[in-house]
């Protein structure tokens, strides 16, 4: 089994709210960047079902990105830990995935199966990912779409209830899990790799994924 780490510094997570209200009419949309992201990546490429994956987000590392004044950007991230996501009481957000499947090749196109836990509360969650292998990198981009609902989580205003947020939120990111330092020892050394972004023709990773 191939091992991997995600290389937080050089990922990217987002969380994109839909508005309603009045606010709705000019496009605010809040969307938050997550500054703390973790986890770890697992390939056998003599047996593409037997992989795993697990990461690991920190809500209270959230800041809202974007034109937002320095007051309502305060509120905003205010309430979304104290009052949606209640990052005291749930202070890690987990996805974990041993099942997907193949939609396409060049990149490789992934459905994944796994399990979302948010707000105390367990849910499949179905996620799209492309995914490359560039050297010891592995990078991994798309999306999903997570209702705030289904966790329990109560929907909230801001702006003195100029702000309101839809149920549907979506989730962007761009992860990059690098070869964990032993196994780069154990190969002879191999010099880091670069993410596809950085130059070089990415190729697609077999990964564990059942194929349609």
């Amino acid at each position: 089994m191939v091992r991997y780490r995600i290389d937080a510094p050089a990922s990217r997570l987002s969380a994109r709210a839909f508005a309603s209200g009045a606010f709705s009419a000019f496009g605010h949309n809040p969307t938050f960047a997550v500054r703390d992201v973790r986890g770890d990546l697992a390939l056998d490429p003599d047996a593409p079902t037997a992989g795993s994956l697990r990461v690991v987000i920190k809500p209270d590392s959230m800041t809202v990105s974007g034109e937002v004044n320095d007051k309502d950007r305060r509120e905003i991230e205010q309430k979304t830990r104290e009052e949606v996501l209640e990052t005291g009481l749930y202070p890690e957000i987990t996805y974990e995935c041993r099942n997907g499947q193949v939609v396409a090749q060049g990149p490789l196109q992934l459905t994944l199966s796994g399990e979302l836990t948010l707000h105390g509360v367990t849910r499949p969650q179905i996620v799209s990912a492309r995914l490359f292998l560039t050297g010891d990198t592995v990078r991994a981009q798309g999306e999903a779409t997570v209702r705030q609902s289904e966790y329990g989580i109560r929907l909230v205003s801001a702006a003195g209830g100029m702000l309101k947020v839809k149920d549907e939120v979506k989730l962007t990111f761009d992860i990059v899990a690098r070869l964990v330092a032993e196994q780069q020892e154990d190969a002879g050394g191999t010099e880091p790799g670069t993410s596809a972004s950085e130059g070089g023709e990415a190729k697609a990773a077999t990964l564990p994924v059942r194929a349609t």
